[in-house]
């Protein structure tokens, strides 16, 4: 199979590109710049030159393929509303490009998105509102496809992690360098779910192999890891105090982090399990951040809150 990749130079989307060339499929990869485009020739992965603005560019690379993978999103949370009109429009694109046929079309949302406060599963739908967090446009766009007689997938990502990256984790190391302190929010014992990076880009392949047509899947190995775990893990590797805050205090402190530090996300997989035959086999999380590379050379700020 001729897989279309979108993020393709990405950390998701460099490893789904990996498993599939071994799996066997040929791949296509979105790259804006010259420096993308010689980075997916040196692994074996075919080049087409576009962007996620480009929406020509989106259209012509899944007419080309025989299946669409995209794991393209610009994490610029300073813009997060407009990044998530931008993923609307792109999707768009590479619905536009794939009308009237079956080849496949797998998209990358979240398992924060559907069910805060519980246990997240497959079976959650989105229902829209005027509170409701822009990045659910993905989802959105996904249904209005699927309803225009697509084979359409999505897969929702927890925190995805290796030794260099964390999803938001990676942003509270960030703050607790810049504010020498590392800072969860009341008790800490909100969870969020996570998946290693190389369990979660097999199952980018097995959806894309085997997955239903308008089916859910959760790239979820651990269900929930504390806040609290989290941040005293990030306090003790740069030797900064760990504190406490207030839920009116998060906004001031963690900034657009806020809207996710107090939330409580578990997220269960056992469906996508047991569907696809998928087994989360790599480590957790927590023990990853204790190994950090950016723990290596890091140096944190003076505290103060």
């Amino acid at each position: 199979m001729r897989v279309f990749v979108t993020g393709a130079t990405g950390f998701i989307g460099t490893a789904v590109c990996t498993d599939l060339l071994a799996a066997g499929h040929r791949v296509l990869g979105l790259a804006r710049s010259e420096v993308g485009a010689k980075s997916l020739t040196s692994r074996g992965v075919e080049v087409h030159r576009g962007s996620l603005e480009d929406l020509k560019s989106l259209e012509s690379g899944a007419a080309a393929c025989d299946a669409v993978i995209h794991t393209a999103f610009n994490h610029d949370f300073s813009k997060l509303a407009e990044n998530c009109e931008a993923e609307r429009r792109a999707i768009e694109a590479l619905t536009s490009a794939l009308i009237g046929s079956h080849r496949p079309l797998v998209i990358s949302s979240g398992t924060g998105l559907v069910a805060p406060g519980r246990l997240a599963t497959e079976d959650d739908r989105h229902t829209p509102g005027p509170n409701s967090f822009p990045r659910v446009k993905t989802e959105i766009a996904a249904v209005a496809a699927a309803e225009r007689g697509l084979h359409v997938i999505i897969i929702r990502l927890p925190q995805v992690h290796d030794r260099n990256k964390f999803g938001l984790v990676s942003y509270l190391i960030a703050l607790a360098q810049q504010k020498g302190v590392s800072a969860y929010v009341g008790d800490g014992k909100n969870r969020w779910p996570a998946g290693h990076l190389l369990d979660v880009a097999p199952l980018y392949r097995l959806a894309l192999e085997k997955g239903r047509a308008r089916a859910h899947y959760h790239a979820v190995g651990e269900e929930g890891v504390a806040a609290r775990d989290f941040a005293e893990i990030i306090g003790r590797k740069l030797n900064i105090p760990v504190v406490s805050i207030s839920p009116e205090q998060a906004p001031e402190h963690f900034g657009w982090l806020s809207a996710f530090t107090s939330l409580d996300l578990p997220a269960s997989s056992a469906k996508t399990q047991q569907e696809l035959g998928w087994r989360p086999t790599h480590g957790g999380i927590l023990p990853d951040l204790e190994n950090a590379h950016v723990f290596e050379n890091a140096q944190a700020a003076p505290a103060r809150i």
